[in-house]
């Protein structure tokens, strides 16, 4: 919101306050100014000039030789190179020492041989934004209004001795929308009344032809039209553009400059119609019918579905609701009679059209805001009145429409306890019932509350901290003393969800893995690539308007996304990949959602190429399946995780049959590891790839420790190495668990240590060799208590597997 400062002060008293003073002092009350500009760049010693003579330079045919009155008691000589200067204009000239932005100084000259004595000036080179202006302004000089006084200071006469302040507003202040807006702030912290416009108009016309009907009451809950005849269609006077340049609007007509002027003074949006235009004077206010177009007054055709709302006679649309007008009921040239659109439509409504259509514009951002709806009588009859003295026109009378819902001011009360309690303040009942005052807000006081009946201007407050808010603001931030908060201290930690994050991440950094971060949304294609950890057949879910079809669906797994990231790198040369990620995926069974999806957390992993380089030593390791099961072995240990089995897993998209194994816990899945498909391989063109997969969720179930110290032992361990022959069809895991259940208490780990086929076994048969590891934690063992239980290994593995022990 750009707000002049010198159009503020017909409705406060600014005495002694100047621009930077004010802006000073509405940042501390919670309103910031962004900007503070002056709408002079640096002009001096320019007036308003009278070409009385206009003729052609003898030595140059693009010069003209001009004399012109600049109320200086002589006429001057100057020579003027605009194509549009003519004899009988008002024109901004700069004299002899004027300055003019950008550090030109005017001094008396010679043009080929004529003497000049000053310059004729441009719009631009005054400093004026020219896209402001009017299209016949913004080439060569500019030509100023007949009654424009001849010999007044050109700055005065343009508004240029004014200062803007910009505003950033938070989306609650909708109030400071408008000059009475922030006339009302100004006027609260400094204490001073409120000076209302005039907005007494006399109706001098015939009764109000026009008639108001409203159909959809559910997003118009009032409307007023009021009806003119006789209306002159002409240009603004000059005090009307400077105000409406200053807020960065663009003048056009005095009709529509007139809407605009009383939006930015009322926060009201209006429009005129027409009249002519209006089949039988009839309003109705309606939704759009299916398949309804309407042409808006920018020359775009907009379709409008059937929940936008319009404003139409019985055979039309004349214009989208509160946000733009229609072209077929345009204020041109012709005018004579028109129709004065004053509503409130209600913000939700006005927000989704806008949206859907893709429009902003400054009425609709007012209407998303909020807009008081006590003001749409005292606006419309603000713009009547000027209607009336500006295009001359006969006002008829009485108000077309009516009121459907009458929304009450909010009542709310708050305590002088409650105030000093939440600020920290000693405030008194006096000081309090003061700031109230100031802030225009009627109130009953008893036994130090107050209720408040908040004017419906300020649509922001509802709540009793809203009002505690408006006592700090006002009585000013600065002057609220400090305090510590108090009440008891609790000692910060992580969740367990966190603290498995954490311990995950560090782990597999210090592993020496490399984290990145994707994308949730994936290209289709890539969504069915490769499977996740689900059973069921979970559906990619569409987005219902991606940016673009590499990112239209959300992710199922994160191997897509991983995979697209080892590409992106292969393509730049960086072969030797060790990647995972800690992410999210989105499942759902439905192909259309009813619900939202389940979202689960899931970790992800890839390898590819080198996980050792070739060095002087010739020492060099490819990433193969067992580096991947290893990352993922020594993850699980960290976390406390035992009674891990590995399985052939099959039927898996994307992933290699025979190189792929599930990893179960306690007999539940909780995700897989293996070797990428040599098909999806060469999809992504990647060289032999690897990766994991696990639910963080089912891993922060079985984790047991994060980070537990254990002492280092005190009593010797006693090794077995045991090497048994069995079936090839036999998977060693079967082995190791066997192993792990029954050879007792004592036993602190087991190894598969060689794994041999060939000379001397079977063609069916394979050696499989492990070592184990037993220790007492108070004792020394005893090699009988150790033979025992191997013994007792031996029995059980011949037993459930057929294994013999390899002698």
């Amino acid at each position: 919101m750009k707000v002049s400062y010198n159009w503020l002060k017909e409705y406060v008293d600014l005495s002694g306050i100047s621009p930077e003073q004010l802006a000073e002092l509405l940042t501390r009350s919670g309103v910031e100014v962004e900007a503070v500009e002056s709408r002079n760049g640096g002009v001096s010693n320019v007036v308003v000039g009278y070409v009385k003579e206009c003729g052609k330079h003898p030595d140059a045919d693009r010069l003209n030789v001009c004399i012109v009155d600049a109320g200086q008691g002589e006429d001057l000589q100057i020579v003027c190179g605009a194509p549009n200067v003519a004899k009988g204009q008002k024109v901004p000239v700069a004299l002899v020492g004027a300055k003019l932005p950008g550090g030109v100084h005017i001094k008396r000259s010679k043009l080929r041989g004529v003497e000049s004595q000053g310059m004729i000036c441009s719009a631009k080179e005054l400093g004026l934004n020219d896209k402001l202006l009017a299209k016949d302004q913004q080439e060569g000089i500019m030509v100023l209004p007949p009654d424009a006084e001849v010999g007044m200071d050109a700055v005065s006469y343009l508004g240029m001795d004014d200062t803007v302040l910009e505003l950033g507003l938070t989306p609650n202040r909708s109030d400071c929308l408008s000059m009475l807006g922030v006339a009302y702030e100004v006027a609260a912290i400094l204490g001073k009344e409120v000076i209302l416009p005039q907005n007494d108009v006399t109706e001098d016309g015939e009764a109000n032809p026009v008639t108001v009907e409203i159909e959809a009451a559910d997003h118009c809950y009032q409307y007023s039209g009021r009806h003119f005849t006789n209306v002159k269609i002409a240009s603004s006077p000059q005090w009307l553009k400077n105000r409406l340049m200053a807020a960065g609007v663009r003048p056009i007509n005095n009709v529509v400059d007139i809407t605009n002027y009383v939006m930015l003074e009322y926060g009201q949006p209006l429009h005129a119609f027409d009249a002519a235009c209006v089949h039988d004077r009839s309003i109705v206010v309606r939704l759009a019918k299916a398949g309804e177009k309407l042409t808006t007054l920018d020359d775009q055709e907009r379709q409008l579905d059937e929940e936008t709302l319009v404003i139409a006679d019985r055979e039309k649309g004349l214009a989208i609701a509160g946000i733009m007008g229609g072209a077929n009921s345009e204020i041109t040239s012709d005018t004579t009679e028109i129709i004065l659109e004053a509503a409130y439509f209600t913000p939700q409504s006005i927000r989704r059209s806008a949206r859907m259509l893709g429009m902003r514009t400054e009425g609709c951002v007012r209407w998303e805001k909020g807009v008081d709806p006590q003001r749409v009588s005292p606006a419309c009859d603000r713009a009547a009145l000027l209607i009336q003295q500006l295009a001359g026109a006969t006002v008829s009378k009485g108000v077309a429409g009516g009121t459907v819902v009458r929304k009450k001011p909010a009542v709310v009360s708050v305590s002088l306890d409650k105030i000093n309690s939440h600020l920290g303040t000693n405030l008194t009942a006096a000081e309090v019932s003061d700031i109230f005052t100031r802030l225009q807000f009627p109130f009953e006081t008893a036994d130090d509350i107050w209720t408040v009946t908040v004017p419906t201007r300020r649509g922001d407050i509802t709540l009793p901290e809203d009002l505690i808010e408006e006592v700090a603001r006002l009585y000013g931030y600065d002057h609220i003393p400090t305090s510590l908060p108090s009440g008891e201290n609790t000692q910060g930690t992580l969740t367990r969800e966190q603290k498995i994050r954490r311990t995950i991440r560090h782990h597999l950094i210090g592993a020496g893995m490399s984290e990145t971060i994707t994308y949730v949304l994936v290209h289709p294609e890539q969504s069915e690539n490769v499977s996740g950890l689900h059973e069921q057949s979970y559906k990619p879910i569409p987005l219902a308007m991606p940016m673009s079809e590499e990112h239209g669906v959300l992710r199922t797994s994160l191997l897509p996304s991983l995979l697209q990231t080892a590409a992106y790198n292969k393509n730049r040369q960086n072969h030797d990949l060790a990647l995972f990620e800690l992410g999210s995926v989105f499942l759902s069974e439905e192909e259309k959602l009813s619900r939202l999806p389940e979202e689960r957390l899931y970790l992800g992993g890839l390898l590819s190429g080198c996980w050792v380089r070739q060095n002087w030593l010739g020492l060099k390791q490819p990433v193969d399946f067992y580096l991947a099961k290893g990352l993922v072995d020594s993850l699980l240990t960290h976390l406390g995780i035992t009674d891990v089995d590995y399985q052939p897993s099959e039927g898996r998209s994307g992933m290699h049959p025979g190189r792929t194994a599930d990893v179960l816990v306690q007999g539940v899945l909780i995700g897989f590891v293996g070797q990428i498909h040599p098909a999806t391989e060469k999809a992504y063109d990647l060289d032999e790839t690897y990766v994991f997969q696990l639910d963080v969720a089912k891993l922060g179930t079985y984790a047991k420790s994060f980070n537990e110290y254990r002492p280092l032992p005190k009593f010797p361990a006693i090794g077995r190495d045991l090497a048994f022959v069995v079936d090839r069809r036999v998977p060693a895991a079967a082995l190791t668990q066997l192993i792990r259940e029954e050879a007792g208490e004592y036993l602190e780990s087991v190894l598969l240590f060689d794994v041999y086929t060939g000379e001397r076994i079977a063609p069916e048969k394979k050696s499989l060799a492990f070592s184990l590891t037993y220790r007492h934690p108070d004792r020394t063992l005893q090699d009988e208590e150790v033979q025992q239980a191997t013994d007792h290994v031996v029995s059980v593995l011949a037993e459930k597997t057929g294994a013999e022990l390899r002698s």
